[in-house]
């Protein structure tokens, strides 16, 4: 019963999902008939028009939001079973913030000394500076929480490290360019628009091998679920799945706050919604459970986007992720303290 329901939700989330994203390729400010849409995705359109604004411009924005849903749920998903707190997540805990500041130091810090030519090395220095900065966030609070044992407080701590990061890049912002200034401004707002299709020959890579490592590792989080010291007894290498779970979170984060600005709460509240949703805890079906939230959700955030500038108001898509979120984690807040 429980199998066949699931596939329900599956099925439900994935025609919702392929809805909303053939809506999103309807809405611009071109308008472009739902015969010719069609006829651009099958290969069978003579407009070179249609052609060019579809698949240079708005199919790239939904795989970029179908891409950045998936990596931000699994990451959060990851963070918390790992860390077995709830508020766990790659904003919460500081990652995305440590990506954020790897991107300003290339960004804004480096203009000034004279370092950024040529849009591949800007391309290339992003993404793994975005890297550097989340995977050193990420090691800081494992290296932590060796030590702390009150994971609450690994949770205090990875909060403050993100405070702390918000000053550095306060302060780079402050000495910076006014063009790169703007430039790291807009950007931190989030966006899916931005992303070319160069830019999407590197974060695609990035995010299929994060999602693998993250398959790899379902079956340790699972074993995680009951505590690192049955986890042990049950002959799991806990250092070496840490590793997976380290390098899964630091791609698909690190990639997806690069080249999408720093985008909150979907890390945070997708893998409570496949919770709530599924009513399991098996990661076996949670992972691809978060997949599909996430993607759904950022697609849903695209279309209301897109459906919101007709009336000439640009929305940052992190104010409709937050819009989107925040119920849920206040409906998962308060659960948890009426069970308690």
């Amino acid at each position: 019963m429980q199998r066949r329901l699931h596939t329900l939700l599956f099925v439900l989330i994935s025609v919702a999902l392929l809805g909303f994203a053939f809506g999103d390729l309807l809405l611009g400010t071109t308008r472009i008939p739902l015969g010719e849409v069609w006829a651009v995705l099958v290969g069978e359109s003579t407009n070179a028009n249609y052609i060019k604004i579809i698949c240079d411009l708005r199919l790239p924005k939904i795989i970029v939001a179908i891409l950045s849903g998936v990596a931000l749920s699994v990451s959060g998903l990851q963070m918390q079973t790992l860390f077995r707190n709830p508020l766990a997540g790659p904003y919460v805990l500081g990652i995305s913030s440590g990506a954020s500041l790897g991107v300003a130091l290339f960004t804004l810090a480096m203009p000034m000394l004279g370092m950024i030519s040529g849009s591949l090395f800007m391309r290339l220095g992003l993404t793994g500076m975005a890297w550097i900065g989340s995977a050193a966030i990420l090691m800081l609070v494992m290296m932590l929480s060796r030590k702390i044992k009150n994971i609450n407080v690994i949770l205090i701590i990875g909060m403050m490290l993100g405070s702390a990061i918000s000053a550095i890049v306060g302060v780079l912002q402050y000495v910076g360019s006014e063009e790169s200034l703007k430039a790291f401004v807009v950007w931190t707002m989030g966006s899916l628009s931005t992303v070319t299709l160069d830019d999407l020959a590197i974060l695609l890579p990035a995010v299929v091998v994060g999602v693998v490592l993250s398959v790899v590792a379902i079956k340790p989080l699972n074993m995680l679920l009951l505590g690192e010291n049955y986890a042990r007894t049950m002959g799991l290498n806990i250092n070496r799945s840490r590793l997976i779970i380290f390098l899964s979170t630091t791609l698909l984060a690190g990639s997806v706050t690069a080249f999408c600005g720093p985008i909150g709460f979907i890390g945070l509240a997708m893998p409570h919604l496949a919770r709530i949703t599924f009513r399991t805890a098996d990661h076996r079906v949670l992972m691809p459970a978060a997949m599909l939230w996430g993607a759904l959700s950022m697609v849903l955030c695209s279309f209301v986007a897109d459906l919101v500038a007709h009336s000439s108001v640009v929305l940052p898509v992190n104010t409709i992720t937050a819009l989107l979120g925040v119920p849920i984690i206040i409906f998962v807040v308060l659960r948890n303290r009426n069970r308690q």
